[in-house]
């Protein structure tokens, strides 16, 4: 089969959008966008910070350090996108008074929407919650320090941190050289929410936990497939890469998604003025929309297709990889019914799909949360990964596997050993020499794991570096309790969110106000999804008068005042050129972190790219593995104690962010690209709707297994029936999710609701 005479579909099948959905991603908007803030009276604030040498505060795919503001690690130009300039307008608000929390009780502030809370400005001093207080209220820092050295002086087992990408690599390495120095593993990470099972997955097949291919390698691609990921909304500078592929190369983009993103079908970019911006360029070549969790049978399906049509590179399996047979088999063992049945596919697509990868010359596989946040979410990963040897497509310029990643230091964290799954060896040994003795071996709490574990009341003391662990986990009725349960909550932010409003601590709940990326006294670095290393300069406040401390600062004054000298010199660590030292000593592929401040240099790291065959593993082989079918079911109205006779439909919802919103923090409240006026909104196919006379506008409950919502708006929207979608976190109060038990990971995408009048 001839994929070039093929009548590819760009369009999936359930694409009907409601009145407000635009023609196209981007455009227009985001030229108004811009211009209404840069001329705005923060414009020249603005203009200063995106000029400024710092790395994008936005996402994996953003720009900056020492080549400039709006320039990639590859030099190009013109790379800065809206979610950048939301991130930093945000930033740049004033700082919130005194006297505001002195006027509103934590009962008002529990009121606020996450909108609300961002938009309250930036925090400026430290202040604490104590308890029976009903009012945050201003406290010193020789208080502070000794309300937090002394929850560090419990048990090891009972202390526990949670970050974020939102810091450096810096704060990183000192968070968990503090916490591995105490005898804790209980590095919980905002990364075991969403892409733990490709970090997991990677490891055991790769050797690696990243992903293996760089930005240059995937501007050699010829096909792009897109799995799970609403680039168009969350990683806009990935666009551009999609749109050269297809304009500049004449490449194609699969794209796999049970909704329908109006981004990833057409997509405007300011990057390209003239033939892009206002026409729009084409994104998808081939658009399939699978029933939610039923990825490993779409991805079976193109394996049996890939085996039917010949295009099985069976030398490279034998030579390269183990594992193989037994996945060949598989494939071949299953049967078309069964696979189209199980994803919702039709076997045409899925062979549409299998001749593009069949007869591309260099393919790159990528994937976001749509594929990690099932209870199979490594299986995900596996038969993504599987796919990609069985073609070919690993081991060579051009091809490889691609988990696109969120926040923009997100990755970095774990390479500076911010997790609670195991460690590199190298990395292990390396901090084991540091310390002088073995590290623990008792197994740390990841973020579930730690919420679990306050519930039943063992941690007493919990350090939050950025985040928001209330607001960002399911079942909100929970977290709220187990946060409650912990005597000592410290908060290190740069703005309000609703964690400090709900994550309150049964005795003292901290807030510490810290200086942002492009505001620290001095340099720090992060890292992009593809491994880039990025350096930032110094820079400083807008906040004259306010009371903030670089995290490092904080960070090393406690680790001193917990530990001594033990095992470095942590008030020397202040000056980060040490930390980089240390890095480049311990954190394997960092060597360069070495010079980096002499040189200005930033590196790829490494080791993790992978441009010939030759595997990070014990054999130096990739190991592949059998992905069995999910067996996929929605409970009954029943099961939710609603009674027999409601009339209403059960769909698997997903859960996910709104276009203008970052992680949990949301900018607007409205979704342009999907058409939602609001938060309180759920996106349904029209024939799920109306099947049980249910009409769009309507307001409905939508009901959960943990608790329902009320007053719920009806969008029709272009998603496959028996889908829907909901927004992030507010919809977190309606669920307990099933886990993903090899990665920690909730089933964030696979949400069993019952939509009734």
């Amino acid at each position: 089969m001839d994929s070039s005479k093929q009548n590819i579909q760009p369009k999936p099948p359930f694409d009907e959008k409601n009145e407000e959905t635009p023609d196209i991603g981007g455009g227009l908007p985001v030229i108004q966008f811009w211009a209404e803030h840069t001329l705005s009276p923060e414009g020249p604030k603005l203009w200063k910070t995106l000029f400024h040498k710092s790395a994008c505060l936005s996402c994996s795919w953003g720009t900056g350090g020492q080549k400039g503001g709006f320039t990639n690690e590859d030099g190009e130009k013109l790379q800065r996108c809206m979610k950048s300039v939301e991130a930093i307008s945000s930033e740049i608000k004033p700082g919130v008074k005194v006297q505001f929390f002195e006027e509103h009780s934590i009962t008002e502030l529990q009121k606020f929407t996450s909108m609300e809370a961002d938009r309250l400005g930036r925090l400026s001093f430290p202040m604490i919650l104590r308890a029976g207080k009903s009012h945050y209220e201003r406290i010193s820092w020789s208080e502070i320090y000794t309300i937090v050295e002394t929850g560090f002086r419990k048990s090891p087992e009972r202390v526990a941190s949670y970050s974020s990408g939102r810091s450096s690599n810096e704060a990183a390495f000192l968070l968990q050289l503090m916490m591995r120095s105490l005898g804790s593993n209980n590095l919980a990470d905002c990364s075991d929410l969403c892409h733990a099972p490709s970090t997991f997955g990677l490891k055991q097949m790769f050797g690696t936990k990243t992903s293996i291919v760089s930005l240059e390698s995937l501007k050699q691609a010829d096909c792009v497939i897109l799995a799970g990921a609403n680039s168009g909304y969350n990683h806009p500078r990935l666009m551009n890469e999609l749109i050269k592929l297809r304009d500049e190369r004449g490449g194609k983009v699969i794209v796999i998604n049970p909704e329908m993103s109006i981004g990833l079908v057409k997509f405007g970019s300011p990057a390209f003025p003239i033939k892009s911006l206002i026409p729009g360029s084409d994104i998808a070549s081939l658009y399939l929309q699978p029933i939610p969790g039923s990825d490993v049978a779409l991805f079976v399906g193109i394996q049996k297709s890939l085996i039917e049509q010949g295009f099985v590179k069976t030398e490279f399996l034998a030579a390269h990889t183990e594992g193989w047979e037994a996945v060949l088999e598989t494939a071949r063992g299953t049967t078309w019914e069964t696979i189209t049945e199980t994803c919702g596919v039709s076997q045409v697509e899925i062979e549409t799909a299998a001749t593009i990868i069949g007869n591309a010359k260099g393919v790159v596989f990528g994937w976001a949360m749509g594929i990690t946040q099932h209870e199979n979410g490594v299986d995900n990963v596996y038969s993504i990964a599987n796919t990609a040897l069985i073609s070919g497509n690993v081991g060579k310029e051009g091809a490889g596997v691609m988990p696109v990643r969120g926040h923009s230091n997100v990755q970095g964290f774990g390479s500076m050993g911010v997790t609670a799954q195991e460690l590199k060896k190298e990395l292990q040994e390396a901090l084991e020499k540091l310390l002088g003795r073995s590290l623990s071996r008792v197994k740390g709490y990841d973020t579930r794991a730690l919420i679990e574990a306050a519930d039943e009341k063992k941690v007493d003391t919990l350090i939050c570096l950025g985040g928001n662990l209330y607001a960002a986990n399911p079942d909100s009725t929970q977290a709220l309790r187990a946060l409650g349960n912990i005597e000592t909550i410290i908060y290190l932010a740069t703005k309000p969110n609703l964690g400090h409003f709900h994550g309150l601590a049964k005795e003292n709940t901290i807030v510490i106000p810290v200086l942002n990326r492009f505001e620290n006294p001095y340099k720090t670095t992060t890292e992009s999804g593809n491994n880039f290393v990025r350096l930032s300069d110094e820079g400083e406040t807008h906040l004259k008068d306010g009371d903030l401390i670089p995290e490092v600062e904080f960070l090393t004054e406690l680790a001193h005042r917990v530990h001594g000298n033990y095992p470095v010199d942590w008030r020397k660590l202040q000056d980060t050129r040490y930390i980089r030292q240390l890095i480049a000593q311990t954190v394997p592929g960092f060597e360069k972190m070495a010079t980096i401040d002499q040189t200005k240099e930033e590196f790829t790291i490494s080791g993790r790219i992978v441009t010939e065959p030759k595997f990070q593993t014990p054999s130096g082989k990739a190991s592949m593995f059998v992905t069995p079918l999910p067996k996929l079911t929605l409970p009954n109205p029943e099961d939710f104690e609603i009674p027999q006779q409601t009339r209403g439909v059960m769909v698997a919802l997903m859960t996910g962010r709104s276009y203008s919103q970052h992680n949990t923090v949301v900018y607007k409240i409205n979704d342009k690209y999907r058409g939602m006026p609001h938060r309180n909104c759920i996106l349904m196919n029209r024939l799920d709707a109306e099947s049980v006379g249910l009409q769009a506008h309507q307001r409905v409950t939508v009901q959960g297994n943990a608790g329902k919502l009320e007053n719920v708006e009806i969008i029709y929207g272009a998603v496959r029936p028996g889908a829907a979608v909901m927004f992030y976190p507010e919809v977190n109060v309606i669920f307990k999710a099933r886990i993903e038990t090899r990665s920690g990971t909730p089933a964030f995408k696979r949400v069993p609701a019952f939509v009734y009048a």
